[in-house]
């Protein structure tokens, strides 16, 4: 119920993003309409296309991609003709000659024809509306479609994205009760009705160019970033609790520790009890160690830290890990990481063995393909950090980035309420190079870009995405935070494969750091690459992955580090160019 009333909220939330601009001309036009029989009706029909066309996209395969580009192409049509029957009143009266249901339909819709405004119709223009619909993905969209990816098809998934949906349409109503009130009120006093309609009917083309343009997701896109994410975020904070007893989700107290009045008296943390830990059987194998049991870790206190090797957040955050894991292991800390993969690459034993490696990591790790502990956790989140006392109770949560004082504060409680002589001190401070140092959060004008079709997005090659084909790409200039192949490439549900050497991506950015998720593809041949900065080699502002010549060579499937910026952060255009082909390339992350 709890994600039900968070999916609901974070809909109502995207009236305030820019994401929204291009639809409100279809859902304005319906001003001055009866509210049962034509703007309920309407938006009914946009949320729940919505919710069936995002469903596809998060479990379906290019069949739903191929369908939704086609629905897309019909929409934009009837929305077109639609905009054009507003205008003109004439242009409607051609429409309603032939006698087909479609123009029938627009006619009632527009009304500007014989006939009067339908459910039918109102319902039709929805639907149109939903097929074009493409909201911001905040946190809370991304959190629904993540566990669309992870759970697959399911009753859940499809209710969320009906909650969403139908956050957006109650907001829209309101705005659209209050618009049609201050048209109506127009229309009395100064008599602009047509003019009004014709107005309306100008903006329902611009609405339709914009989309047509793939404006929405680019610029409109970039505008909301920023915007309606923070609030997104608070209501997350806010009201999604840890869901395994419903406990405050409350992070570590931050009263400076003290000495009890009473030396003999043990010490109790004021951390609360969110409920029992559960059970770490699951791990198709654990490395760094024999398999561990919660029986096994009573009486110390654990920190089960959720990771994937390629995530850039998971990247950042095992310096700290790793350090409190050495810190501490003499005062009976336990840290566990359990590698919940993203990818399909990520699910390979021997990758996850090279990463632990690459990283130094020495503390037990569970291969959790399966998801059976991340599950059991109910966890959604990478990263995420559970703290877990010697009664076996979970006391503490974070997830995402960043707070590791307060989580090194909350260690130092548990154990010194385990009984362990720890005291106060300072927080670790990592040397962390490279790709694991923190990121410039001041300066990210960017975010997360995946290029397989099931999550792509800001995609500005003017061929199109073609989903699971061979297809030949040309990318020019994109706008900020839009991206484009260039050359033969296959673009499938998680990744892009190129098809022929030559081939390469550029990305239009704005970070200190951009980082891409490289892999060599099947036959695990190492593949050359040179990259370029705004058409130039990168010099001082290469990544540790690449010289300064922008050379370097994917041997491996993980996140590679290609750009830092070294003086004053600006936007740039990034170019990588592949010399051989078989390259898979997965997303793009900045910091």
């Amino acid at each position: 119920m709890t994600l039900l009333i968070i999916a609901y909220l974070g809909g109502a939330l995207t009236i305030l993003s820019p994401c929204i601009l291009p639809i409100l001309p279809f859902v304005f036009a319906r001003a001055g309409q009866p509210f049962v029989r034509s703007t309920l009706p309407m938006l009914a029909g946009m949320a729940a296309t919505f919710a069936l066309v995002a469903t596809l996209a998060a479990v379906g395969g290019s069949w739903a991609i191929r369908a939704n580009e086609y629905g897309r192409l019909a929409a934009i049509v009837l929305l077109a003709l639609f905009g054009a029957s507003l205008l003109s009143p004439r242009f409607a009266s051609t429409l309603a000659r032939p006698v087909v249901d479609l123009g029938n339909n627009l006619i009632n819709a527009t009304g500007g024809g014989r006939g009067t405004t339908t459910v039918k119709s109102a319902l039709l223009l929805g639907v149109a509306t939903g097929l074009l619909w493409a909201p911001c993905a905040g946190p809370i969209l991304g959190l629904v479609l993540t566990g669309a990816a992870l759970q697959g098809a399911n009753l859940q998934t499809t209710f969320l994205l009906i909650a969403y949906a139908a956050g957006a349409a109650s907001s829209l109503a309101v705005a659209l009760l209050v618009g049609g009130k201050l048209f109506a009120a127009m229309k009395r006093s100064l008599g602009f009705g047509d003019r009004i309609r014709q107005v309306l009917g100008a903006a329902v083309l611009a609405g339709v160019a914009v989309i047509a343009l793939g404006l929405d997701t680019s610029l409109l896109a970039r505008l909301s970033y920023a915007s309606t994410a923070s609030l997104e975020q608070a209501v997350l904070d806010r009201l999604h609790a840890k869901p395994l007893s419903g406990a405050s989700s409350e992070l570590a107290s931050n009263k400076v520790m003290i000495a009890a009045a009473d030396a003999k008296k043990p010490f109790r943390s004021d951390l609360p009890v969110e409920g029992r830990a559960p059970s770490l059987d699951g791990a198709v194998e654990w490395l760094n160690s024999e398999p561990l049991t919660t029986e096994q870790l009573r009486g110390k206190v654990v920190l089960v830290d959720f990771w994937t090797y390629s995530c850039i957040n998971c990247i950042r955050t095992i310096p700290y890990v790793r350090a409190w894991a050495e810190k501490y292991a003499d005062q009976g800390l336990v840290v566990i990481g359990v590698h919940a993969p993203e990818f399909a690459f990520e699910k390979k034993i021997d990758n996850v063995k090279r990463a632990i490696g690459d990283f130094q990591i020495g503390y037990p790790v569970a291969i959790d393909n399966d998801y059976s502990i991340w599950r059991a956790f109910e966890n959604s989140y990478w990263p995420a950090a559970y703290l877990i006392d010697a009664k076996g109770q979970i006391r503490y949560h974070h997830f995402g980035e960043g707070n590791y004082s307060r989580t090194e504060k909350a260690i130092q409680d548990l154990l010194r309420e385990a009984g362990s002589q720890t005291t106060a001190s300072a927080p670790v401070v990592p040397d962390a190079k490279g790709v694991e140092a923190g990121p410039d959060l001041g300066n990210i004008g960017s975010g997360e870009t995946y290029l397989g079709y099931e999550q792509a997005a800001n995609f500005a090659s003017p061929e199109g995405l073609q989903a699971d084909t061979a297809k030949n790409y040309s990318i020019a200039e994109p706008g900020l935070n839009g991206w484009g192949l260039s050359g033969t490439w296959i673009v499938g549900r998680d990744q892009a494969t190129l098809d022929q050497p030559g081939g390469g991506i550029t990305y239009r950015f704005s970070a200190r750091d951009l980082h891409l998720v490289l892999g060599p593809g099947a036959g695990d041949k190492p593949i050359r690459f040179q990259v370029k900065i705004d058409g130039k080699a990168p010099g001082p502002d290469h990544g540790s992955d690449i010289d300064a010549d922008g050379n370097g060579t994917v041997t491996a499937t993980r996140l590679y580090q290609l750009v830092r910026q070294s003086g004053t952060v600006a936007a740039r255009n990034f170019e990588i160019r592949f010399l051989d082909p078989g390259l898979q390339a997965y997303a793009f992350t900045f910091g």
